[in-house]
């Protein structure tokens, strides 16, 4: 009995460090994701991005964000993997960039 406690408290001490780790291999990108989606956020109250630009630019963000998600449902988020996601965020901002300050405005 004592062995099957012992043996439930590694699995729990097992997967509390795995979801510590995932959280903490995607810091950056998360960071990142948040940013973004504060700048699109900021573009729509502006003005700066018609309803239908916003709509496109969160369906690139969402699509980046599940790339995340497949990279940490192993567990680990490799280098290639990493960049990968990094530089979908990278054509993701320069999106938004364009986008918040091209001619055309919100009515």
């Amino acid at each position: 009995m004592k062995l099957l406690y012992i043996a439930a408290a590694f699995a729990l001490a097992c997967f509390a460090l795995s979801v510590l780790a995932q959280t903490e291999s995607t810091k950056r990108i998360d960071q990142r994701q948040q940013n973004q989606e504060r700048r699109i956020e900021q573009g729509e109250k502006k003005g700066q991005l018609t309803p239908k630009e916003a709509a496109r630019l969160e369906k690139g963000q969402a699509r980046v964000q599940k790339m995340e998600d497949r990279a940490v449902a192993d567990g680990k988020v490799t280098k290639k993997e990493r960049a990968r996601i990094e530089k979908a965020q990278d054509r993701q901002s320069k999106k938004i960039y364009r986008e918040r300050h091209d001619k055309q405005h919100a009515k």
